[in-house]
């Protein structure tokens, strides 16, 4: 997915998150559904679990983003990680869920809104830290998705980029697009 170019970090913040929930929705279309609830070892987590973890995350950080704190005292951070959603449509469920609460909170926002002061767990910090606190943590746990999505489809998996060993034809290929363009 291509980024536009923009010169907003508020704009460019919010197509980031788009094409990490785009990559969360891309993977988890492509797997078994068993499979949405297989942890790789006792210590690891499923995907269900980590879908439920970024959901109660997303649910605390970006109510009320920038009036109330963005640790909610009614959220059980440890029980995110105990009794998953038992069905895809649960788990997917909760994730349009965990994201539409962070789009609802910050397509208001104008870029002025960037320097406001908000809370997390008492620290005090701008907007704009809050959004790329949170921007790296989903990532980090987006990338998590993608990496257990694609170990459990196997030969199946439909690659978001240039697959293994393309290289060369890939940049063939956008070369001949310049081509054309001329």
């Amino acid at each position: 997915m291509a980024l536009r170019f923009s010169t907003s970090c508020l704009e460019d913040s919010i197509d980031l998150f788009r094409y990490y929930k785009k990559l969360g929705d891309r993977a988890m279309a492509q797997m078994p559904d068993a499979d949405l609830f297989t942890a790789l070892d006792a210590e690891s987590n499923s995907i269900a679990v980590i879908v439920k973890h970024l959901a109660g995350k997303m649910r605390s950080r970006w109510t009320d983003f920038l009036t109330s704190d963005g640790e909610k005292p009614d959220r059980h951070r440890d029980s995110e990680f105990e009794n998953p959603p038992a069905t895809r449509d649960e788990v997917l469920a909760l994730w349009e869920k965990g994201w539409g609460t962070l789009f609802a909170a910050l397509e208001p926002l104008r870029n002025a809104d960037l320097g406001r002061t908000v809370t997390i767990r008492g620290e005090r910090r701008s907007v704009t830290q809050a959004i790329h606190r949170q921007l790296a943590h989903y990532a980090y746990h987006v990338g998590q998705i993608v990496y257990l999505a694609r170990h459990f489809t196997g030969e199946g998996w439909q690659s978001f980029t240039v697959p293994r060993g393309e290289s060369a034809r890939f940049n063939a290929d956008v070369e001949a697009g310049r081509a054309s363009q001329r």
